[in-house]
């Protein structure tokens, strides 16, 4: 005779995690809603509270309930926007406690728009107006931060270029993150506005010419140098922050 397996007692939260988040995103439980009590909980799942606790847990780790001492878990979002609003915002957390993860973030800037110029040359997608403007504005900046806020259009208007909403709304999110970036970088004595707007042009045309291979060099190669030069901005800034 065969007996049935014990439950494993280790992953019993699990089956919490899995149904609210399941109620969660198709829309059953709505931003704002209240969870049945953790004692509520357990005995609609057969659990002890102790695993209900760490089932919400996980939930909150994950963005989708808010829990406050005294109350019910709260829903906090049900969409793919509002994740990566909060996304985008702990990320900057990260920022406020080590700048050096600014550098990091120019390695997430290669993946995406090394990638993005690459398929927007092979012919996916298509050029927005925006992206020319971003240029124009570039060439035409007599300020600072003029030039700064051109430069992150230019790379914002190519990744919307590609028309992939999720790709865009990620990268939007991070776009202030990018914009200070772009500020710092462009502080660090390196190449004139010229030089600067005709790497930015190069990109361009390449992408307009359907050169995938060379977009995707000049890319890197663009966002390389500001990574140098964002290091350097990093350690000056430090270095002035130390007693002396």
């Amino acid at each position: 005779m065969v007996t049935a397996a014990a439950p494993d007692r280790g992953k019993l939260h699990m089956s919490v995690v899995s149904a609210i988040e399941a109620d969660i995103l198709s829309g059953e439980l709505k931003v704002g809603s209240r969870l049945p009590s953790e004692a509520d909980l357990a005995r609609r799942f057969s659990i002890s509270t102790r695993s209900v606790r760490e089932g919400l847990q996980i939930l909150e780790t994950r963005g989708l309930v808010r829990r406050r001492h005294g109350e019910r878990a709260e829903v906090v979002r049900d969409d793919v926007k509002q994740f990566l609003g909060s996304l985008a915002t702990n990320v900057r957390s990260l920022f406020a406690e080590d700048p050096a993860y600014l550098v990091q973030l120019m390695d997430v800037r290669r993946m995406f728009e090394l990638e993005v110029v690459g398929r927007l040359a092979a012919g996916e997608g298509t050029l927005s107006d925006d992206v020319a403007a971003a240029l124009s504005d570039l060439a035409s900046a007599t300020e600072f931060a003029q030039y700064a806020e051109a430069d992150a259009k230019f790379h914002r208007a190519l990744v919307q270029s590609l028309g992939n909403e999720i790709l865009s709304s990620v990268y939007g999110d991070l776009y202030a993150l990018i914009t200070d970036v772009i500020r710092l970088t462009s502080r660090v004595p390196s190449k004139t506005q010229a030089e600067g707007v005709a790497e930015h042009e190069a990109i361009f045309d390449a992408i307009r010419s359907g050169q995938a291979d060379t977009s995707r060099a000049l890319m890197r190669e663009h966002i390389d140098n500001s990574t140098v030069y964002l290091q350097q901005a990093i350690d000056a800034a430090n270095q002035q922050g130390r007693p002396r």
